[in-house]
């Protein structure tokens, strides 16, 4: 199996909403990222990243949300085209597994329309609750009409340890990571938004934008014990991790 980082785009926000104390005026630059599974029995593509359009003109797809989440990528980096890089197309694509609904992990979606999109339960329920806009569920990006199939634990999604799915909830309620295993490259834990940056894990920061910071600091300690382990943690948004990355046509195996 061979595991792809592609890029999904690039936010710049408030540094504050990462790192409390942090001057309110500073701003921190945000990868967004998207992970692309190689395996034997189909292609997986872990998170899609930001839609194409909002490079452009976010505020037109993601209203005020636009306003404390801002683009900041090129206009190849979004998943679509950095699938390009490795010769595939969005129709390559078997499954893809949502960490959560906000619109930096599933604003690509629609572009898949052959995939079964994987999520838990609990995350579908959230995006689909009466208030759901408010917390940052946006239908544009994640009500997409492809089948979608809830997961309530960790689920193996091929049976064979290859590719993991754990609950991690606090972030969002039905936040899920993916636990990869490699036959050379070893074992990483895509922990999407259970952990944004190593700041917070080091320090057991939660973000202000974390649904239940108790929930959080529980799934950063599962987290920490699943690296003490030997697995390698890629955080959801860690710009300093991103640049030692192997990332487009690069890969682990």
């Amino acid at each position: 199996m061979k595991m792809h980082i592609l890029s999904g785009g690039r936010l710049r926000m408030k540094k504050s909403v990462y790192l409390p104390d942090a001057e309110r005026s500073e701003t921190i630059d945000l990868p967004v990222s998207c992970f692309l599974l190689r395996h034997p029995q189909g292609n997986v593509l872990f998170d899609t990243g930001c839609h194409p359009s909002t490079v452009d003109d976010a505020e037109a797809r993601w209203g005020a949300m636009a306003r404390a989440m801002v683009p900041i990528g090129g206009a190849q980096e979004n998943v679509v085209d950095q699938l390009k890089l490795v010769g595939l197309a969005p129709d390559d694509i078997d499954v893809v597994v949502n960490s959560h609904f906000h619109s930096d992990h599933c604003g690509c979606n629609e572009f898949f329309r052959r995939a079964t999109v994987v999520c838990h339960a609990d995350e579908l329920a959230a995006a689909t609750a009466a208030d759901a806009d408010k917390r940052g569920y946006l239908p544009v990006d994640w009500k997409q009409p492809m089948p979608i199939e809830t997961i309530t634990g960790q689920r193996d999604l091929f049976n064979d340890g290859r590719i993991v799915l754990l609950p991690v909830p606090g972030h969002t309620v039905g936040m899920t990571a993916a636990l990869v295993g490699l036959d050379k490259s070893g074992e990483f834990l895509l922990a999407s938004d259970a952990v944004a940056l190593r700041a917070n894990l080091a320090r057991d920061l939660n973000p202000r934008n974390t649904w239940d910071a108790e929930l959080s600091s529980k799934s950063m300690q599962e987290v920490r014990r699943i690296e003490a382990g030997g697995s390698t943690v890629i955080f959801g948004h860690d710009d300093e991790q991103w640049k030692t990355l192997k990332t487009g046509a690069e890969f682990y195996d």
